[in-house]
């Protein structure tokens, strides 16, 4: 019997695929920066931001250094909260949520942005447990990040089912018991979604 349902950040709980891509989107179209540029850039510190190993405002001036260019970390932190979140998947997660399943997300994430983006919207309420990549110190290509939120939630991995958008990122949950979908990001197939709840017998 499902009792928690496990969601992927970005590319589920929102519309860019990749939590660097709405950063980048963001801060290139308050600067005027080269997107490639800036990526270019960025992505030399995104493994140590994923996995804990510093956070943005270590690497920030840095970063800039390496751009060329002062821009305020407050554009960055801005950046987080504008992040494009899909409101009709917010829409399914509040109905499962009053049917009184347990609600959990999973992210390869830098821990600065999950934190700002909870606070902003106040997921706490929504969210039962968040486990994320830079607090656990690995992601979803080993087992504990998947073995820390079913102990935060006191249940077992068959009675939870992860959705995520890549379908690499299915293999360990899978191969640990956990019922898992694939999410299209770019199809954004809500029907198919709510079908694929139906098949496991969740109620919406």
């Amino acid at each position: 019997m499902i009792k928690a349902i496990l969601f992927d950040f970005d590319g589920v709980l929102t519309t860019d695929a990749t939590g660097s891509q709405s950063i980048c989107n963001y801060i290139c179209k308050k600067t005027g920066l080269d997107a490639e540029v800036f990526k270019k850039e960025y992505y030399q510190y995104n493994n140590d931001l994923l996995y804990g190993k510093t956070n943005h405002e270590n690497i920030w001036e840095a970063l800039c250094k390496g751009l060329n260019t002062k821009i305020g970390i407050s554009i960055l932190y801005e950046s987080f909260i504008n992040t494009p979140i899909d409101n009709q998947m917010i829409a399914i997660v509040d109905r499962l949520k009053k049917q009184n399943y347990k609600i959990g997300m999973v992210t390869d994430n830098k821990k600065d942005r999950i934190d700002d983006i909870v606070n902003y919207y106040d997921w706490n309420k929504i969210f039962d447990a968040i486990t994320i990549s830079a607090d656990v110190g690995s992601g979803k290509d080993y087992s504990e990040i998947f073995v820390r939120i079913i102990e935060c939630l006191n249940l077992t991995a068959n009675e939870c089912v992860f959705i995520d958008n890549q379908e690499k990122n299915l293999i360990i949950p899978k191969s640990m018991g956990m019922n898992v979908i694939y999410f299209d990001h770019e199809k954004r197939n809500y029907e198919k979604l709510i079908q694929e709840f139906r098949n496991l017998a969740i109620i919406l």
